[in-house]
């Protein structure tokens, strides 16, 4: 875990996102966990949990492709969330 070692890259690094929709949340410390988690992933260059909204942005890596499955079954395996792919 690395809560306080977060990834900080510029946005013209960016190759892609992905928004999730996440239910059970009840803090700041749930993003971060989350956060952390889905960092940890080959392909993900960051990602932005907002806790009151139950979003998370997730950023992808120049060329990445990443299973939307995999980033569900991150945020899931975490604690008691459940996870979906926006629209």
């Amino acid at each position: 875990m690395k809560l306080f070692g977060r990834k900080n890259k510029t946005d013209t690094d960016i190759g892609s996102q992905v928004e999730l929709f996440i239910e059970g949340m009840h803090c700041a410390s749930c993003g971060l966990l989350i956060d952390d988690e889905l960092e940890g992933l080959p392909g993900v260059r960051s990602a932005n949990t907002d806790t009151r909204s139950g979003r998370s942005i997730v950023r992808l890596d120049e060329g990445a492709h990443v299973d939307g499955a995999t980033l569900l079954a991150a945020v899931e395996g975490v604690g008691d969330y459940t996870a979906r792919l926006a629209d």
